[in-house]
C-alpha cells in the first residue's frame, strides 16, 4: 500500500499485466459502500461527496473521501472518538474534549 517512503502509491492510471487490479479495486468498492452507508444513516452523506473507491499502482484499494468542508471532518474526528470511546473510555475524554474545542462556533453566526 505504501511506497518506499510510507507514503500511499500513486493510483492506477496505466494498467500493468500480472497486478490484481479488481481484487483491490473491489475491497476499497466494499469499504466505500460501508462508510456511504453510515455517514447516511448519521446524515452526513452531502459532506462526503467525493467518497469513491479506487486502486493504486500495486493493485491496493484505495478509499477516497474527497475534498471535505473543515466541519464535515471535525464531525467525522469526533464520531471515530467517541467510537474509541466505547472501547478506552478514559484515554479518548480528552481527544473528545479537544475535537469539541477545534470546532468553530457556527451558533454565533
Amino acid at each position: 500500500m505504501t511506497d518506499r517512503r510510507g507514503v500511499v502509491a500513486k493510483r492506477a492510471e496505466n494498467l500493468m499485466p500480472g497486478v490484481p487490479y479488481v481484487r483491490g479495486w473491489a475491497q476499497a468498492r466494499r469499504s466505500a459502500d460501508i462508510l456511504a452507508s453510515e455517514l447516511t444513516a448519521l446524515g452526513l452523506e452531502s459532506d462526503f461527496p467525493g467518497l469513491t473507491a479506487d486502486v493504486n499502482v500495486s493493485g491496493d484499494g484505495l478509499v477516497h473521501l474527497g475534498i471535505v468542508r473543515p466541519e464535515a471532518a471535525l464531525i467525522l474526528a469526533e464520531l471515530i472518538v467517541v467510537g474509541l470511546a466505547a472501547e478506552k473510555p478514559v484515554e479518548t475524554e480528552t481527544l473528545s474534549q479537544e475535537a469539541r474545542r477545534a470546532r468553530p462556533n457556527t451558533s454565533a453566526a
